[in-house]
């Protein structure tokens, strides 16, 4: 009884952890992005940043979202919390 418990407990951990490893952030899905989303619209597609930097100025806050991994970055740049713009240096 035990050992098919923690079999089970294994099984889905195991599936949690390989469901969530898997890379989100790939050039199909950057493309998906585009002006005027949300940031929880872009976080449903790429996940969330690795860096966030906001800065408000008098009429308009501008936040940044850094995306990094071994193989390139991706930078959202949201203007009052829509996206203005986006680049990418992964490979496509």
């Amino acid at each position: 009884m035990k050992s098919t418990r923690l079999r089970i407990i294994l099984l889905l951990v195991s599936a949690l952890f390989f469901s969530c490893s898997g890379q989100r952030l790939t050039q199909a899905n950057v493309d998906q992005v585009t002006e005027g989303m949300s940031k929880k619209q872009v976080e449903s597609i790429l996940g969330p940043p690795t860096a966030v930097e906001t800065k408000d100025f008098m009429l308009l806050k501008r936040t940044t979202y850094l995306y990094r991994q071994p193989n390139g970055t991706v930078t959202v740049l949201f203007k009052d919390d829509k996206v203005a713009a986006k680049s990418s240096t992964l490979p496509k």
